[in-house]
C-alpha cells in the first residue's frame, strides 16, 4: 500500500499565500468603505476613504517591499501576506476609530 504525500507543492503554497494576501487587502478596503458608510456615505466620504486606502497601500507597500528585498529575497509570498496584514489592520483601525469618534 502506498503512502499519501501530504506536503504541498511550492506552487500550491504560493497560490494560497496570494489568496490570503488578497483577502486581507479586501478586509482593509472593507474597513475603509464601512467607515465611509458610517459617517454618512456621501460621494466625498467614499472618495476620501478609497483614496486614503490607495495611499496607505502604496506607501506601506513600498516600505514592505523594500524591507522584503533586504530581509527575505526570493520569498515574494511573505511580502504579499505582510502587505495584506498591514492593510487589514489599518482598515479595521480606521473603522474602529471612526465608530469611536462619531
Amino acid at each position: 500500500m502506498g503512502t499519501i504525500d501530504t506536503t504541498a507543492s511550492p506552487a500550491t503554497t504560493g497560490m494560497r499565500h496570494r489568496w490570503l494576501a488578497a483577502i486581507l487587502i479586501a478586509v482593509g478596503l472593507l474597513g475603509h468603505l464601512l467607515s465611509a458608510h458610517y459617517i454618512g456615505g456621501g460621494r466625498i466620504a467614499y472618495t476620501h476613504h478609497i483614496l486614503g486606502f490607495v495611499l496607505i497601500l502604496v506607501v506601506t507597500g513600498l516600505v514592505i517591499v523594500g524591507v522584503g528585498w533586504l530581509a527575505w529575497r526570493g520569498r515574494h509570498h511573505i511580502t504579499l501576506v505582510t502587505i495584506g496584514a498591514v492593510q487589514a489592520l489599518l482598515g479595521v483601525a480606521v473603522y474602529v476609530l471612526t465608530v469611536r469618534t462619531h
